[in-house]
């Protein structure tokens, strides 16, 4: 699947997954991109309470060359920082749930899942 095919699934894109969007394919360069906006599913949690923000909890699959030679803890310090400054706004980014992988990773994952 390409990254274009992949960021025509979003119809319904906010600013945030536009940043989300925008920032990680400037830096990473993603063959393979899918944002999932899961806000919804924690607007009832006691740590959102107050917060009118649709744009909260994104769940990632990021596929790029970048992430080659790095660690789990590295690519999703990567993506962390390129979002700095949407986490520290006031009713912004609250969390990020992340698959990073490398393109060969990818692959293997897909020949699993075909089994």
């Amino acid at each position: 699947m390409s990254l274009r095919f992949l960021r025509q699934l979003s119809t319904m894109a906010t600013p945030i997954e536009d940043a989300l969007r925008q920032k990680i394919t400037a830096a990473l360069g993603p063959t393979k991109l899918v944002i999932h906006n899961d806000s919804h599913l924690h607007a009832h949690h006691k740590a959102m309470a107050g917060n009118t923000s649709q744009e909260t909890h994104f769940r990632l699959e990021v596929t790029s060359a970048k992430f080659e030679g790095l660690r789990l803890p590295a690519r999703h310090r990567l993506v962390y920082d390129l979002m700095k400054e949407e986490m520290q706004r006031e009713g912004g980014l609250h969390a990020l749930q992340m698959k990073t992988r490398t393109e060969e990773e990818d692959r293997r994952e897909e020949e699993r899942n075909k089994v």
